[in-house]
């Protein structure tokens, strides 16, 4: 270690850290490989990747590297289910489902960063109004059901099933969307919050993030429980209402909740929003989220002595920023195909069953296959660099990312600025940590830190002095996310199963993982079986239903097909032996 690296290990917070070469994750066993998928392939958009473990001693080839779950039907049916079934094919059920998502996207449930208290910001109190429309629109589902309010917005529903001895099955939505901002309004082709409907999509904030799956589990257990289906393994029902502004109202309660009722690892399986259906490598693609990148915010606190602008120095609080910042840009993480990161897991997926898989990612990955997986860590990283040609879209699927996203410094024209300030905003790669990202942005500054002849104090809770660098980390950092495991029995399997049983055996399921964080966070503990899937699918609808922008919507096939989707997964999980 050099003396620069033992400097650094000394501080408080960064103790025990190691270089940004070392591992900071525990390296898997030579020989295991993991499949993988994303939101990659042709589109301009990002969804995200895949996970599947598998151990061979043996030569690698691609065949049998990525085996497909056989289409799963309910075998246990009575002619109400069977009716139901045609009735949620029915264009009665479908104007019916229009109408619902049109009514829910009309109450603007919006969370804003800056909210203060539950009760006490007058800007939450829309929620009411959103729980007394899902009330009103679904009676039999509160008549029947155990309704909890949690810290008063959370709605969890609870259907108890006949087999307490069973693990429930856990669906999530959430109720609040992201705000419209006032010089946006203009811009949408129907207002943002009419919840119109055009014959083809119903448009508005939130019709696809993610109103449309909250509603379609509703109507799915709506259908189930006018068809007499009572349930032998229980469901819970958990909607969320802050998940916009990271969860911590209404998700973390909700979690804290089931895991108090339920206990550590209580749950069979968790379903939430994520990653959808897409088209690549000449293949269609479902990709269920199993896993999430990390993310942590740095903040950079620069304080350098003022005066009068007359008299400048040669450098100011402002220009070792933008050197700082400079640095940054100059220095971007390298893509990293770890054998844990699930894009890995993509790749040989689409080797094995995509017609139009680059040749180039063909040769590499026999290349690497044939190569031991415990090469060393400091080495560059054909396929990664290779795979990452394809686009920032891609890249970012399998490097951490950084970006300069806040910065404010000086208070006036005349005066040096004594406290510059900036945020580094990174999304952290499967495989790498957030002690990782630590350590490298303060081995990255220290020489500039020796240049200005600055205090470095770095993430160990120092009070800011003059003629200092400081680095600091927001409270909400999380690490990547357990990958969820998909082997056979597991749980993965009845879900793939249902999806290929609805969309047809020439949809590929191979799991993914998000590049953002969704409020499952927070449930970790409740199930390692964790899933982020947006289960609708209309093949017309172009990319992610345009989400977090002007214009989002969500196409009517695709709404419908998430009632069909949760009626038949609900079903399937009461059969399964899990």
């Amino acid at each position: 270690m050099s003396a620069m690296e033992k400097n650094l290990a000394e501080q408080p917070l960064l103790a025990g850290r190691q270089a940004p070469n070392a591992s900071f994750r525990k390296p898997l066993a030579c020989g295991l490989l993991l499949l993988g998928t994303a939101s990659f392939f042709s589109h301009g958009y990002v969804s995200d990747l895949v996970t599947r473990q598998w151990r061979s001693s043996a030569p690698i080839s691609f065949e049998a590297q990525c085996p497909q779950a056989s289409p799963l039907i309910p075998s246990k049916s009575t002619k109400e289910l069977d009716d139901a079934w045609e009735y949620l094919s029915s264009d009665a059920f479908f104007n019916k489902s229009i109408e619902h998502l049109s009514g829910a996207v009309q109450i603007p449930t919006q969370s804003y960063d800056d909210m203060g208290d539950v009760g006490i910001d007058p800007r939450w109190d829309i929620f009411h109004s959103f729980a007394s429309y899902l009330e009103e629109t679904f009676p039999l589902i509160y008549k029947t059901l155990d309704v909890e309010k949690v810290n008063t917005h959370g709605l969890l529903f609870t259907w108890k099933g006949t087999e307490a001895e069973l693990k429930p099955t856990v669906l999530m939505a959430h109720q609040d969307v992201v705000p419209v901002p006032d010089s946006t309004i203009n811009q949408w082709t129907y207002p943002p919050f009419s919840g119109h409907w055009d014959g083809k999509f119903v448009w508005g904030r939130g019709a696809s993030d993610c109103k449309n799956q909250l509603m379609g589990i509703l109507e799915a257990v709506d259908v189930l429980i006018n068809a007499g289906f009572q349930p032998k393994r229980t469901l819970v029902l958990s909607f969320g209402f802050d998940e916009e502004i990271s969860g911590g109202e209404g998700a973390e309660h909700l979690a804290q909740k089931l895991l108090k009722r339920y206990g550590h690892g209580g749950a069979a399986i968790i379903v939430d929003e994520g990653a959808a259906n897409l088209e690549g490598w000449g293949a269609n693609w479902a990709i269920p989220g199993v896993g999430e990148k990390g993310y942590v915010d740095v903040l950079v606190t620069v304080r350098m002595p003022g005066g009068h602008s007359s008299i400048p120095p040669a450098h100011n609080g402002i220009g070792v920023a933008a050197e700082l910042i400079s640095l940054i840009e100059a220095n971007p993480y390298e893509p990293k195909l770890d054998e844990s990161n699930p894009y890995l897991s993509l790749l040989y997926c689409g080797a094995e069953h995509a017609p139009e898989f680059p040749k180039g990612l063909k040769h590499l990955l026999r290349k690497r296959a044939h190569q031991s997986t415990c090469a060393k860590k400091g080495n560059k990283d054909e396929l990664a660099l290779e795979a990452a040609k394809a686009g920032l879209e891609i890249k970012y699927l399998f490097t951490t990312s950084q970006a300069v996203d806040l910065i404010n410094g000086g208070v006036k024209t005349n005066a040096l600025p004594e406290r510059t300030t900036f945020t580094i905003n990174h999304r952290i790669n499967i495989g790498s940590s957030v002690d990782a990202v630590l350590f490298h942005v303060a081995q990255l500054f220290t020489p500039i830190v020796k240049k200005h002849n600055l205090t470095l104090n770095a993430f160990n809770n120092a009070t800011e002095t003059p003629s200092s660098l400081t680095l600091s980390t927001r409270p909400e950092h999380l690490e990547p996310a357990p990958v969820t495991p998909t082997g056979p029995g597991t749980p993965f399997q009845i879900l793939s199963g249902t999806t290929r049983a609805l969309y047809g055996e020439d949809l590929l399921v191979a799991p993914g993982v998000m590049t953002g964080n969704t409020d499952t966070r927070y449930y970790w503990g409740l199930s390692e079986h964790i899933f982020r899937y947006s289960m609708g699918w209309d093949r017309e609808q172009e990319g992610l239903g345009r989400i977090h922008t002007v214009d989002e919507r969500i196409g009517g096939k695709a709404h419908r097909d998430v009632t069909r989707w949760v009626f038949g997964f609900v079903r399937n999980m009461d059969e399964a032996d899990l």
